[in-house]
């Protein structure tokens, strides 16, 4: 295959680095590796301070340092809704000849952030741009797809669910689902506490899977960064210690520890969850599933690896508990192996590149 030039376009406050921010950037890293490592060129445009796999070429988004007067002025909005206008209005006029920063002639830009200004602005650049929907429908998002009219690039979908979520004003969306890097992540022995991992924040329920474990008599360990210290504080800190832990913000090879060395992983979304990736990680390391059965969860979990709950029954979540320790962990592999690898993933978006290029 002729080697494509592709351009991603990350977030522009959250670098990525390990231990990542979140799983965006975990899978825009990912996905970059790989293109790279098949021979690719690829050019990623991230956040300050952003660390990527050798031979992926990282280009910085430009910040604006506004004038007293402009920052004193009634209608500045917020300081962080500004830094993000301007990152990426400047990217979108520096990609809109369709070339890379060497001049060279992009085949495609690959949107994988959550801002509007990529897809209101996609009619503008002269490479196919691609535009994968991470998220739930967001207010300024929708708002740019509907005016584009059409003439928003491709979409695509990270589930089927968030597919049908965004079809009101989307229409039909290409549904590629994200990937892990099954062959870093060897199956771990079990037997250790639950686990939970994911950003601390509301929508990520880990408050509810503390319910959980203690309801079911089992220890836990809570991972990931605290990206809402409010919530962190009032929900969480407050239901720590016995055999309930925080253990920190992980490494990839930390987390894949951690993971392997668990009975079960939970999963407790207060929100419609338009993937899941920890799902995905857990699986790749051998450990079963239980969680709620909300937003894109029952796509990744199947019988053979898991067990779902109506959301926000900690009651239900903590019966269902002595079953999903008891699981194969062969099969929980398996089930990565076979549908969640970052290959295949790759695999469909290069398809997706090679088209909209032709």
């Amino acid at each position: 295959m002729t080697p494509l030039r592709v351009a991603l376009i990350a977030s522009s406050t959250h670098p990525i680095r390990e231990p990542f921010a979140g799983g965006l950037e975990a899978h825009t890293a990912l996905l970059a590796r790989e293109l790279t490592r098949r021979g690719h060129v690829v050019t990623v445009f991230a956040a300050p301070g952003s660390e990527l796999a050798p031979g992926v070429r990282v280009e910085i988004m430009h910040s604006l340092r506004l004038s007293d007067a402009a920052r004193a002025d009634v209608s500045m909005p917020a300081a962080v809704f500004m830094a993000e206008h301007h990152a990426y209005l400047d990217l979108m006029l520096r990609l809109a000849d369709g070339h890379d920063v060497d001049g060279h002639a992009l085949d495609v830009v690959h949107n994988n952030s959550l801002h509007h200004l990529p897809v209101a602005m996609a009619r503008t650049v002269r490479a196919p741009v691609v535009t994968t929907l991470h998220t739930p429908p967001t207010p300024w998002l929708e708002s740019a797809i509907a005016t584009a009219a059409g003439r928003h690039g491709v979409l695509t979908a990270v589930s089927t669910h968030t597919a049908g979520a965004w079809r009101h004003v989307a229409g039909e969306v290409t549904v590629i689902r994200n990937g892990v890097d099954v062959e870093a992540r060897a199956p771990g022995p079990g037997g250790g506490p639950l686990v939970w991992a994911g950003r601390l924040v509301p929508e990520k329920g880990a408050h509810l899977a503390v319910d959980a474990a203690r309801r079911a008599g089992c220890a836990l360990d809570l991972a990931g960064p605290v990206s809402d210290r409010a919530y962190f504080d009032e929900m969480v800190v407050p239901r720590l210690g016995g055999a309930v832990r925080y253990v920190g913000h992980l490494a990839h090879s930390e987390l894949t520890s951690l993971m392997g060395r668990a009975s079960a992983v939970l999963v407790t979304p207060c929100w419609e969850e338009p993937y899941g990736l920890v799902v995905a990680e857990a699986l790749a390391c051998g450990t079963p599933v239980a969680g709620f059965a909300v937003g894109a969860l029952p796509e990744l979990v199947d019988d053979s690896c898991g067990r779902l709950v109506p959301a926000g029954d900690t009651a239900a979540l903590a019966a269902v508990v002595p079953t999903v320790t008891g699981l194969s962990r062969r099969a929980a592999r398996r089930r990565a192996e076979l549908h969640w690898s970052h290959r295949r993933m790759v695999d469909e978006y290069v398809g997706l590149y090679t088209r909209a290029a032709a």
